[in-house]
């Protein structure tokens, strides 16, 4: 198989971080997004596009098994800031491909790359540090 990762992205301290646009074009491609926000962000905004894999940070390490060491992958958070560190949990446990999405979803929708919506999904609260599910009619 071809390097997917080759002449993309820059490398920062031996962690290669790849821009939203650049893990666009790779998951089409056949790269996997792990998307490692909290479901509650999740359900209500989600990458849409093919091969995202959906593991929070509470609990990732857990699911490392199950995944193809071989195989390339990008994660993405929420802003970009954690991701490095899940890259490099990767990476330590033999990952042979990992890299992290500069901007997180924040830049992803901002670049308006695709994203799917769930109105029923979306988070209420007077300000970030009280967001919660939306209580649902009945």
């Amino acid at each position: 198989m071809t390097d997917l990762f080759k002449n993309h992205g820059i490398q920062i301290k031996g962690i290669l971080s790849l821009t939203p646009r650049e893990t666009h074009e790779l998951v089409h491609k056949g790269a996997f997004l792990i998307d490692l926000r909290d479901t509650d962000f999740s359900d209500y905004k989600a990458f849409d596009v093919p091969n995202v894999l959906i593991l929070p940070k509470e609990g990732f390490e857990k699911h490392l098994d199950k995944l193809d060491k071989e195989g390339y992958y990008v994660l993405a958070d929420s802003s970009g800031l954690n991701s490095r560190d899940f890259v490099q949990k990767m990476l330590d446990s033999g990952f042979m491909h990992a890299a992290s999405m500069g901007g997180g979803f924040i830049e992803w929708e901002r670049d308006g790359l695709p994203v799917r919506v769930d109105v029923n999904e979306r988070l209420s609260g007077s300000c970030a540090c009280q967001l919660k599910p939306r209580e649902r009619e009945k």
